[in-house]
């Protein structure tokens, strides 16, 4: 991050890994350029000047776009005159079909409504008392690496599977009674089927109009439809006997009323939101994660002091805190910085506006993008580089609020933002102690895919080598934890 004293010279720079990415273009794809790109894989359409200049604004195949990357102007989109912007068209017709009209879809008061009934199962104070179970999940995969020592893994693959032992042991603490890795599957299914960007929701033809991606996404979304009815009748069938149920987020949704006017969430409104958390909120860490263990495989140096820093910070329990981590933490915060979960986020205009000198028409769209926001090159030293440092402790101030947006900002910020990153340093710990993972040598280029989340095309196929540093298998195997506190 560009200051006074800039970065650069503040953080030693020794070798720096840039993951391979795609190159801004020079050129104007034109119409049917920009719809095949948009499709194939959307963060191959940004331009040179938007990773060049604080404000592009253009007339598209999407009608006026204005991309803001000027910190200042980004907190004056999303914080003081947030009231004139909501999610826009085009987001909601690619979402909601999938995700229905949860969190992440809604709007107005239906959003308020369900943000104030979800939003204490993420306190800090509950957030804190996950981190053991988080521990639970992380000796788990670790023990689950060890075990696979002098052969490959598919990275990504166990990554989802230990987000999802997480969501398990903290969120839906009767368990998901299924495979993991067919839900794992599922997901990956269901995303994939929804993210390419289709042309008939670009050019805004009605919901009846078949998408070809809503048609591939019908078998996973009856899965999850599947998983979400027995998750609710098994919860009914213990409430109902009179016993008491686990205070997680599923009884949140549950018995949830809104304190003004009594009323709780409709059936439909608690099924999109568990279908959001299953589906996408275990996306973030997942991928970070994955995305995290790519680019220290790349980088000696990181791995090395990564591997210090766990071996000195575990616990006698085999459990690590997450304040013992700050290398940990900065090293998945420099991931989501390159690989940011959502690459943009848009918003349509309610009324005429102005953001800084840029005239914004009513229902013309403004733009932050992560993946250039997080790239740009008024804003960061060596901005394709792999520095975990930006991110330790004396260096993380100067790093302006609004330039930063893994988890977005304002009152839509991610309401698992705490959740997730702590899920993240902690298991990345525990993998980092137990074993090294290393590219596969017959892999082909990692590329990111934008599919709602980022996530390398064609998975990480990594090869295991165990540092002979693994937790017990008491440890590995020890139950997933009920939470029947008040949240």
């Amino acid at each position: 991050m560009r200051t006074d004293t800039t970065l650069a010279r503040e953080i030693p720079m020794p070798f720096r890994f840039r993951p391979e990415v795609p190159k801004p273009r020079t050129t104007d794809l034109g119409l049917f350029g920009f719809l095949r790109a948009a499709r194939s894989n959307p963060i191959t359409t940004w331009m040179r000047s938007h990773f060049e200049q604080p404000v592009v604004a253009a007339e598209g195949v999407l009608g006026r776009v204005t991309v803001v990357s000027d910190p200042a102007l980004i907190r004056y989109l999303f914080v003081e005159n947030a009231k004139n912007y909501r999610k826009d068209d085009l987001q909601r017709r690619i979402l909601a079909p999938g995700l229905g009209n949860g969190l992440l879809s809604a709007e107005g008061e239906e959003w308020r409504n369900q943000r104030r009934t979800i939003a204490p199962v993420f306190s800090a104070r509950h957030v804190t008392s996950f981190a053991e179970s988080m521990n639970l999940a992380g000796i788990r995969v670790a023990r689950r690496l060890v075990r696979r020592d002098g052969s490959q893994v598919e990275a990504a693959n166990e990554m989802t599977r230990v987000s999802l032992d997480v969501l398990e042991r903290t969120i839906f603490t009767q368990g998901l009674k299924r495979d993991p890795d067919a839900v794992g599957r599922a997901i990956t299914r269901f995303l994939e089927a929804i993210g390419p960007i289709d042309p008939l929701d670009v050019f805004g033809m009605p919901n009846f109009v078949p998408r070809i991606g809503r048609l591939r996404a019908r078998p996973a979304g009856r899965f999850f439809e599947e998983v979400v009815d027995e998750l609710i009748e098994r919860r009914r069938a213990l409430t109902a006997t009179g016993s008491a149920a686990p205070h997680d987020l599923l009884t949140l949704l549950l018995t949830a009323s809104n304190p003004e006017t009594g009323n709780g969430l409709t059936d439909l409104e608690v099924k999109a939101n568990i279908v959001t958390f299953i589906a996408a909120g275990h996306e973030t860490t997942a991928n970070a994660l994955t995305w995290a263990l790519y680019c220290l495989s790349q980088d000696a140096a990181s791995r090395e002091r990564l591997e210090a820093e766990a071996d000195a910070a575990i616990g006698a329990d085999g459990h690590f805190a997450l304040a013992d981590l700050p290398f940990a933490k900065a090293v998945i915060e420099e991931t989501l910085r390159l690989f940011p979960p959502v690459p943009f986020m848009s918003r349509q205009a309610i009324r005429d506006d102005h953001i800084g000198r840029i005239k914004i028409p009513r229902n013309s769209t403004v733009m932050v993008a992560p993946w250039v926001l997080h790239r740009h090159r008024t804003l960061w030293d060596d901005p394709d580089a792999f520095v975990p440092e930006r991110f330790l402790p004396e260096n993380r101030e100067s790093i302006p609020r609004f330039a930063y947006l893994p988890f977005g900002a304002g009152p839509r910020v991610c309401i698992g933002q705490s959740f997730s990153l702590q899920e993240a340093t902690i298991v990345l710990a525990h993998v980092a102690r137990a074993v090294r993972l290393d590219l596969a040598a017959d892999h082909p280029p990692v590329v990111p895919l934008h599919r709602v989340t980022l996530r390398p095309q064609g998975g990480l196929r990594m090869r295991v080598r165990d540092r002979g540093k693994a937790p017990s298998e008491n440890q590995a195997n020890a139950p997933p934890l009920v939470h029947t506190g008040q949240v």
